[in-house]
């Protein structure tokens, strides 16, 4: 009776072993350019805060061509985009850093050395298949073996870009569907894409009383969500909007980003808006204002309106997009100051610089910190909290634009040359 026991016992062990998810030796998956939440929040511990290029480099890839695209991280597997000589490339990296396989996106006139490719806008990730946008337009799903799944290109579905400085708008992957946010001079669109098929689920107009460079939106769409609620976010030619997954409907609109008493007819926007479950964060652009709203929002929303939870009238990063992270609002703006604010009143906690250059890599938070990311290579890590503090900063040789990613205890930086994955060692 005792070895029958024993037996049924162990048979108990082993079928709950047996029904433990399969990725559980796997930490957070990073299938989006700001993350898992859409924010740059991760919430793993014990990253790596301390690294050189002779201290904690896991390994480093070199890539064939630039690109100023983040990384996506779907468990052992790693896709980037690279515009090299001749064609804009997606590699399938595996976590021991070697190269699975290359497959081709769309043609490119050479090779890129820098930030302005057509290469930037950065893939995403279900698991099972990734999607790309270039800035030619071309829209296209890759299984895990780098087989084609479908394609489109955009321009050719819903007109040519007409922007000043190229197409860099990330689209958003979210519950089986592509949302692509289009904002530039020649209209303004905002479509569902069922990423079985590549085919259209819906198609919105997207209204503006904007003009001239105010047309042209470097921007990404973001999601807010919360519970079973969700809504998309798009930002762009003087506002920000909110939209029904459904349908794309209009929900609200934050207006006088670009107020009219003063209008400029330059302020093209660049910084994302970023959610957190309690917080929506707009920027605008070139030192205007900065929103907190508050989610449930709806109809137009003008300075003073009981949805805003706060309005700034300066202050806001042209480049880099915001960061939420536990009380605090963090802007990096791309001169290197950082302003930590109250999330609750916008209230300024301080405003200061890390490491003096140019930024253009949105930031990330994990465990009580705040990684900055500097073009010249530099990694600043800042304590999160009311009081600046910076712990480490951190140099390689390279230069980077790429947002960080983190996955299973490690950070992977994307340069112009190489891929870094970072670790403790």
């Amino acid at each position: 009776m005792i070895a029958l026991f024993d037996l049924e016992k162990r048979l108990v062990q082993i079928f709950v072993v047996f029904l433990m998810p399969i990725n559980t030796a796997f930490a957070d998956n990073w299938p989006h350019w700001r993350g898992p939440t859409y924010n740059g929040i991760s919430e793993e511990k014990g990253l790596p805060v301390d690294w050189s290029e002779k201290k904690n480099i896991i390994w480093k890839q070199e890539l064939p061509g630039a690109s100023s695209a983040t990384p996506v991280i779907w468990e052992d597997k790693i896709f980037l985009l690279a515009q090299e000589s001749g064609q804009i490339s997606l590699l399938c990296i595996n976590t021991t850093g070697k190269i699975l396989w290359t497959a081709k996106v769309d043609n490119a006139k050479g090779k890129a050395n820098g930030e302005r490719t057509m290469a930037s806008p950065s893939p995403s990730t279900d698991g099972k298949h990734v999607y790309t946008m270039t800035g030619t337009g071309e829209v296209v799903s890759f299984d895990y073996t780098g087989k084609e799944v479908w394609r489109f290109n955009a321009q050719e579905r819903y007109g040519r870009f007409r922007l000043g400085f190229g197409f860099h708008t990330t689209p958003v992957l979210y519950n089986e569907r592509l949302y692509l946010q289009l904002i530039h001079s020649g209209g303004a669109w905002v479509v569902s894409i069922d990423t079985a098929t590549g085919k259209e689920v819906w198609k919105v107009e997207r209204k503006s009383d904007g003009v001239a460079e105010c047309e042209h939106a470097y921007t990404s769409p973001c999601i807010w969500q919360k519970g079973s609620v969700q809504q998309l976010i798009t930002h762009g030619n003087d506002y920000a909007i909110g939209h029904r997954l459904s349908d794309g409907k209009e929900l609200w609109r934050v207006a006088e980003l670009n107020p009219k008493d003063r209008y400029n007819r330059t302020l093209r926007f660049v910084s994302s808006p970023v959610a957190s479950s309690g917080l929506i964060v707009i920027p605008s652009a070139k030192g205007r204002g900065v929103v907190g709203l508050k989610p449930g929002a709806s109809g137009i929303i003008l300075p003073g309106n009981k949805s805003e939870q706060w309005r700034l009238a300066r202050g806001t990063p042209d480049v880099v997009s915001p960061l939420i992270y536990g009380e605090e609002v963090y802007l990096n703006r791309e001169n290197g100051s950082i302003a930590c604010l109250n999330a609750k009143t916008g209230q300024e906690h301080y405003s200061e610089r890390a490491h003096a250059q140019t930024y253009r890599a949105s930031p990330v938070a994990s465990g009580g910190k705040i990684y900055v990311t500097a073009r010249d290579g530099t990694v600043s890590v800042i304590k999160a909290g009311t009081s600046f503090e910076v712990l480490y900063k951190n140099k390689l040789n390279d230069q980077l634009t790429a947002s960080p990613a983190i996955s299973n205890g490690r950070i992977y930086l994307r340069g112009f040359k190489s891929l870094y994955a970072i670790g403790n060692k």
